[in-house]
């Protein structure tokens, strides 16, 4: 959700279309830096009236951050701007801020990956009175992009001198873009598995759910509406009415109007599946007891 016009607008967005939760940039996605929030917009946010209808709130890095880069500027621009959107993010009482990890261009996979670990590492040590986490995002692996399989996610966490500040995102079209084959249950249920394994199951702190407008191991990022795209409706009914995902938090990224109709029918696509889900639960205890 936009937070144009102030955070707070940002919650009267999302509940004006009956969301329970909750996606935000702390700043402008495309600019590197941004004036401070203004104190009375920390407290309509933090004092929202209806703030507790949002079971999740979370927010999202700028998009220019590459704490892979090779460029010393954009390095340096890269750390100053996620330390400011960290400290952003604690103001409104964030619990982690979503971060595409980063791109080696041309540096290599490994300089790339430990660069990362390195960055983040000096990143915390500065903040470490802050309480916010990083979520890492699967990507796509478009180009040099870093963070696009379970082991390269895995490295960060392991190599972290705070793997605690640490957990998970993962978005269905990236794992999908990226050559994940989710486009039915049992490729969900193998993927996570998967993931379980590699990096385990407590990590996960969010889901995006995307469709993607590419096929299987294109490695480029585009997202697609809910049901218009190449990964089918499966994936989403897996992950909508699957047990261990009911308490993960659920974010559309997709393309959307100013009055956001495209989020209400997924979201009304979305209600569908849970009552799909809960008659067949009904019928299975129908069937055992007679």
């Amino acid at each position: 959700m936009s937070i144009a016009g102030g955070p707070a607008k940002a919650i009267d967005r999302a509940l004006s279309i009956g969301c329970n939760a909750m996606q935000i940039f702390v700043k402008n996605n495309m600019q590197w830096f941004a004036p401070p929030f203004l104190p009375a917009e920390i407290s309509d946010f933090c004092n929202h009236p209806r703030r507790s209808e949002l079971q999740f709130v979370f927010g999202h890095t700028g998009y220019l951050i590459n704490l892979a880069a090779t460029n010393p500027e954009t390095h340096a621009h890269s750390v100053r701007s996620l330390r400011e959107e960290l400290i952003r993010g604690e103001f409104l009482q964030l619990p982690f801020l979503v971060l595409h990890p980063g791109a080696h261009m041309g540096a290599g996979v490994n300089e790339g990956l430990q660069k990362i670990v390195t960055t983040l590492d000096g990143v915390f040590a500065e903040l470490s009175n802050l309480k916010i986490q990083i979520a890492l995002e699967i990507t796509a692996g478009q180009g040099t992009c870093l963070g696009h399989t379970f082991e390269q996610l895995a490295f960060i966490i392991e190599k972290s001198e705070t793997p605690e500040r640490l957990c998970v995102c993962l978005d269905t079209a990236h794992l999908f873009a990226a050559g994940y084959d989710i486009s039915t249950a049992k490729g969900v249920r193998e993927t996570f598995k998967q993931f379980d394994a590699i990096i385990g199951s407590d990590r996960l702190a969010a889901l995006h759910l995307n469709d993607s407008k590419t096929i299987l191991n294109s490695r480029v990022d585009r997202h697609d509406n809910i049901g218009h795209g190449k990964m089918g409706l499966e994936p989403f009914r897996y992950l909508m009415t699957e047990k261990r995902f009911l308490k993960i938090p659920k974010i559309l990224e997709t393309p959307k109007g100013k009055d956001l109709a495209e989020d209400r029918d997924a979201m009304e696509l979305s209600s569908f599946t849970h009552e799909v889900a809960a008659l067949s639960r009904e019928h299975e205890v129908v069937a055992a007891v007679s």
